[in-house]
């Protein structure tokens, strides 16, 4: 394999990145490239960077499609949402890596994300994001479950915890109030203070899905205090988005349960695989909390 056109750096680079860098992206690789995983040493995200050019290049792993990242989905999403400016821009798409330009700037720390504008920048970027049509596959949410459900560790599985899965699966989840494209993992660390803005980052949960899921998990996620919620979709209906609070707020309460499962899944699915126990310490409260709501 040729290295020439590469920097000397300490990690193991994947020959697959590798090649696809050299072949696609043939003025960066001839110039020098430095390989820096993003990720860990997991050698599944990897920071590319040349003398002119920043990218990420994100691989498409078995273990993160178990976790619902698809990333034929977040290509055609990306796309689908290049004109916008709110998210990373694909380079290329070759199997198994999308590259997508790096996003310049800081990520948010706790403190700035809750900041009064801060706050008021996520509402508009989410009316702008949530006024792009809808693209792709809608999100078939007890689909999702039930693939959570087939990673689980069975040791773990309780009587209580079947109950509530076979009652959650049996319900229709609720009819979208609005589908369009959302982000579905927005939190700190995934917001950037770039030159353009503050932008969007990791889209690997992005799809197509009702809006009012977006803000379940948003306020879940993020710890949302209920004046908190009503401030940020105030600024989002005065921004465009969508305008009938009253019906937005109720469809949230809907999505809740789902969501909160959905979370409480996830982070079973990633005990499994990495045998973290942050994951499990997590999942905890939504334990409990839906185990008390179907007692």
């Amino acid at each position: 394999m040729k290295l020439s056109g590469l920097a000397a750096v300490p990690f193991k680079i994947n020959s697959s990145l590798r090649s696809l860098v050299e072949k696609h992206l043939p003025a960066d690789y001839s110039a020098g490239c430095v390989f820096t995983p993003v990720e860990g040493l997991s050698s599944e995200s990897w920071r590319i960077e040349s003398p002119t050019h920043r990218y990420l290049a994100r691989l498409e792993s078995a273990e993160k499609q178990l976790l619902g990242i698809d990333r034929r989905r977040e290509n055609r999403l990306l796309r689908h949402l290049s004109s916008t400016g709110i998210a990373p821009q694909v380079l290329r798409w070759a199997y198994p890596w999308l590259v997508v330009s790096w996003v310049d700037g800081e990520t948010l720390s706790q403190a700035l994300f809750f900041s009064a504008e801060q706050q008021r920048q996520l509402a508009a970027l989410l009316a702008r994001l949530h006024g792009v049509a809808p693209q792709g596959e809608v999100l078939d949410i007890r689909r999702r479950l039930g693939r959570y459900w087939q990673a689980i560790d069975r040791r773990r599985l309780t009587p209580a915890w079947l109950r509530v899965h076979q009652r959650m699966m049996k319900r229709s989840p609720p009819k979208a109030l609005k589908t369009a494209v959302t982000h579905m993992d927005i939190h700190p660390e995934n917001g950037v203070v770039s030159p353009q803005g503050t932008r969007l980052i990791d889209w690997e949960y992005a799809v197509s899905a009702d809006i009012a899921l977006e803000f379940a998990a948003l306020f879940r996620g993020n710890g949302y205090s209920p004046s908190q919620q009503s401030q940020l979709l105030l600024d989002y209906a005065r921004c465009g988005g969508y305008p009938d609070l009253v019906r937005l707020e109720a469809q949230i309460r809907l999505w809740q349960p789902w969501l909160d499962y959905l979370m409480l899944m996830w982070f079973e699915v990633r005990w499994q695989q990495t045998a973290d126990a942050r994951y499990t310490l997590w999942a905890q409260p939504l334990r409990q909390q839906l185990f008390s709501e179907f007692q």
